[in-house]
């Protein structure tokens, strides 16, 4: 066998991989680091120049913010195909991010394409293993303790391969990445939905799933379908009790879970000057929920604000120095545009179940009293990577404030999630802390907590009806709390923090009055804090740890016998026929996100266990056949049983199974278990009316069949019932439909055409059996 450095050397070539250390020698001009922790990886704003001016040239057209930055990470700008919405773009990004739940796998299968380190800036983040019970540091310390061999794989994985680590207790991955990594211009990817976050600070910050993370730190291209732009135009200023969250509330609304997919979301107008930087986060962070592929805001003064006061000044000033290619282009074009007037937005609140069930807080009490919907709030919970900036924690302090006044305190129950270790320490040291534990408040650990099922809730048994409201951004069934009936409402902090004192979805804080402790009634003044401290940041612990230079003597250890950690064993090839007598597993009705495929909550213990996670299965899709969840028939037996047991005896037996989807499948977070699931459990393809963007990548990459019905209404031809045969297989080519033939039990047959979106590059994904093992092809070659 030839030496491994020189297999790395043909991988190289054979993927056009980024010799690294290169770029960073020639990008030593600029002499700006990207960030503190890394102080000789440099900002690129002279490639990023040079590669719009080709492609300026090309187009001879304005370009928007977003073209400018993608195409000015292409990798080769001359001859790349630019085509929105149709071709897929090569891209060279400069950096990834990885939180711990996703992080595990994404590591796994690193270490699995046999490279000795990752050919971009890198980094981990412990922010999702962390379960909300008593409060922040005891929670920590339980965390601590229940994952400490997770942490280990990840602080040593993080050490050999020369990916930085952020230790638990650091806070959120996102409000990390926007105090320390993001800056203007810059493509990062991160293996979490909510990655969007960044372009609060005027980057192009795209969710992904491990295995698009693997290929960037590997050094190779990551492929994009090119973005459409969607416009969205500001006028006026936010005042009173409207905040950016109600501007992404509403665009929600408009848009629905579904509108930007496939597109980037691109702020703009005179009315974005009255949006600090973390609002403008909040706004593209919860971008995720309408589907887009990101969000971002243009350079602006606040942006120049935050860096400067979170100690990157330099970045700034280089940031005014290509102002011009951090802006859109005058006369640009939008393929959609929405027009928002900031002065007549009224607060809002979404919900329940689904993020773009868009109401004014004026009238969301007569809708949940017409709609059965519990008026009275269990609990308010505000942070999360979406509403957790120091300007958040300000503007709830100022609403508690007035209640403690009055001698009021919550009637709900009231949780605080700081964003950071920053954020905590800074709300402590000036006093928010502290008056929100006065209203009622219990102060959290620095990460997700319930925003994403982590909260051992007791106030309430599973199936009881009541509602929370939260500063969130995801509300889908049984997300926060694993209880189908809790109605999860969506709303900016301050609304949580005022609904949580009057205790009711029928108040009202811009008209309603409240009855204080003296029997006087009294109306909560719209609430006004700093944007940023009027002095430093108060940086808290120090939290992260530096890869070593030298990692020769480095071990990553996974036990054979873990019961969380698993290495991975390579996926089968595709054997060069059609796929003949599919068994359908389950045919979904309605709404199917990865928390219905891949749940989290208790699950996310085994994120780097596929064949222990993987009895989580579509276990909350609910079965056309018997409208129930996580019981379908087994074809065999013809008996029902839970779904992960059904495709375990397929496999067990040979048998190759297919899902059958509506809408949107795949819809919310980036997670590639349920992508690495079913693959793992003898699937072979997923049948449906339209895919979320992230989820059918993360099919791709796994060497399962992301296929679409040509026709939606061919959905109600198939029953549950049915065998299914794809063919066309080995023709497969790019642009081309498949054949499907629909066999009935009573013989009967039909045959209908299935669409996909697979390019050259993703088909030979398929072919090898992996992305991931696609990778060992040519590293063999």
């Amino acid at each position: 066998m030839a030496p491994y450095s020189l297999l790395v050397t043909r991988l190289q070539k054979a993927l056009g991989v980024r010799q690294y250390h290169v770029a960073s020698v020639l990008c030593q001009r600029a002499k700006v680091a990207m960030s503190h922790f890394e102080p000789h990886e440099y900002i690129r704003y002279d490639l990023l120049e040079k590669n719009i001016d080709i492609v300026r040239k090309r187009l001879n057209r304005p370009l928007t913010l977003s073209e400018k930055i993608i195409y000015g990470h292409l990798d080769d700008p001359a001859k790349q195909d630019i085509e929105r919405g149709k071709t897929y773009l090569r891209l060279r990004p400069d950096r990834v991010a990885m939180q711990d739940a996703t992080a595990q796998m994404a590591m796994l299968q690193f270490i699995s394409s046999g490279l000795p380190k990752v050919a971009v800036p890198s980094t981990i983040h412990c922010d999702h293993l962390i379960e909300a019970q008593l409060g922040g540091e005891k929670d920590l310390r339980r965390a601590k303790d229940i994952n400490q061999e997770v942490y280990n794989f990840l602080a040593t994985a993080g050490a050999k391969y020369g990916v930085g680590f952020w230790r638990p207790g650091s806070g959120i991955i996102h409000q990390i990445i926007l105090e320390n990594y993001a800056y203007p211009g810059v493509l990062l990817i991160g293996t979490d939905s909510h990655t969007p976050n960044g372009g609060g600070l005027g980057g192009i910050c795209i969710g992904v799933g491990g295995a698009d993370a693997v290929d960037v730190m590997a050094g190779i291209p990551w492929e994009l379908k090119c973005p459409k732009v969607i416009g969205v135009k500001l006028t006026g200023s936010l005042s009173g009790w409207t905040s950016p969250k109600d501007v992404i509330l509403k665009v929600a609304g408009i848009l629905t879970v579904k509108g930007g997919t496939g597109a980037i979301v691109e702020y703009h107008g005179p009315g974005v000057d009255s949006i600090s930087c973390t609002g403008m986060a909040t706004i593209c962070n919860m971008g995720a929920e309408i589907g887009a592929t990101t969000s971002v805001f243009p350079y602006n003064h606040r942006m120049k604000k935050y860096l400067s006061k979170t100690g990157r000044e330099e970045i700034a000033k280089l940031a005014d120095e290509y102002k011009d290619h951090l802006v859109p282009d005058p006369g640009c074009h939008y393929d959609q545009l929405i027009e928002i007037n900031l002065n007549e937005l009224k607060p809002h609140i979404n919900g329940p179940f689904t993020p773009d069930l868009a109401h004014p807080v004026a009238e969301v009490g007569t809708v949940a009293e017409k709609e059965g919907w519990p008026l009275d709030i269990r609990v308010g919970l505000i942070g999360s990577c979406t509403n957790s900036s120091y300007e958040d924690m300000g503007r709830s302090a100022a609403v508690a404030k007035q209640a403690l006044a009055h001698g009021l305190k919550c009637k709900s129950q009231f949780t605080i999630t700081p964003g950071s270790e920053q954020i905590r320490a800074t709300i402590e040291r000036d006093g928010y802390a502290q008056v929100l534990r006065e209203v009622g408040g219990v102060v959290l650990a620095n990460a997700c907590g319930p925003c994403i099922g982590q909260w051992d809730r007791k106030d309430t048994k599973k199936g009881e009806k009541n509602t929370i409201v939260t500063s969130y951004n995801r509300n889908f069934t049984g997300r926060n709390d694993a209880n189908p009936e809790t109605h999860a409402f969506v709303t900016s902090p301050e609304i949580v923090t005022a609904l949580a004192i009057a205790g009711t979805l029928k108040f009202n804080p811009e008209t309603d009055f409240l009855t204080g402790k003296d029997g006087k009634k009294f109306k909560l003044e719209a609430p006004d804090a700093d944007e940023l401290p009027q002095v430093e940041f108060d940086p808290g612990q120090d939290t992260y740890q530096h890869p070593p230079k030298d990692s020769s003597g480095q071990r990553v250890d996974v036990s054979p016998t873990s019961q969380r950690l698993q290495l991975l064993e390579p996926f089968d090839k595709w054997d060069g026929k059609d796929l003949e007598d599919l068994q359908i597993l389950i045919k979904v009705k309605g709404k199917c996100t990865t928390d219905h495929i891949s749940a989290a909550g208790p699950w996310l213990k085994f994120r780097g266990h596929l064949d222990n996670i993987s009895n989580n299965l579509l276990i909350g899709a609910i079965n056309i056949e018997n409208g129930k969840a996580n019981s379908v028939r087994n074809a065999v037996t013809q008996e029902f049983g839970p779904v992960p047991d059904t495709a375990r005896y397929y496999k067990k037996h040979g048998i190759r199974w297919v899902v059958i989807g509506d809408e949107n499948y795949g819809e919310g977070s980036s997670r590639e278990h349920a992508a690495l699931e079913p693959r793992h459990l003898g699937g072979r393809a997923i049948i449906t009316k339209s895919f979320a963007r992230i989820h059918e990548t993360n099919l791709k990459k796994q060497g399962l069949l992301p296929l679409t019905f040509a026709d939606p209404a061919d959905y109600n031809k198939i029953h549950p019932v049915d065998k299914l045969t794809i063919q066309g297989l080995k023709d497969f080519a790019p642009g081309k439909p498949l054949k499907c033939i629909i066999k009935h039990p009573n013989g009967t047959q039909e045959t209908i055409l299935l669409n996909h979106t697979f390019n050259e590059t993703q088909i030979e994904w398929f072919r090898a059996g992996s992305a991931l093992n696609r990778m060992k092809e040519l590293q063999q070659q």
